[in-house]
């Protein structure tokens, strides 16, 4: 079964993403904190990665470019979900190497339809 992690701080909107990941057929995992997400992808690499640029510990940012620069989590998928939507912000997600990025709010059929 396809594994997603969702690494999103906000409990309603990871609550709702993972609603509509699961009822589309894949197992989603959500952690809160950008530390605890980069220990877990780490450990155990998800086949895509759901990812907010706010988050504690950790932003999203930082995670993106530290999965990027190790062999193992090189290739592993990254959607950005963030409220910072404008273009500087998006183009600095897809420059670190995320492979898309939908800005908030967004609607959670097509964050599948992404996916």
């Amino acid at each position: 079964m396809t594994r997603i992690f969702v690494v999103e701080d906000d409990r309603d909107i990871a609550g709702l993403v993972t609603l509509y990941l699961t009822k589309a057929g894949w197992q989603a995992e959500v952690f809160d904190s950008g530390t605890e997400a980069l220990s877990a992808i780490k450990a155990t690499p998800p086949d895509l990665v759901i990812l907010d640029v706010m988050l504690p510990g950790m932003d999203g940012l930082a995670i993106c470019r530290a999965l990027r620069a190790d062999a193992v989590t090189a290739r592993i998928p990254i959607i950005m979900v963030t409220a910072r939507g404008d273009e500087t912000d998006r183009i600095v997600g897809l420059e670190l190497g995320a492979d898309d990025y939908l800005p908030k709010p967004f609607s959670p059929n097509e964050l599948v339809a992404r996916v």
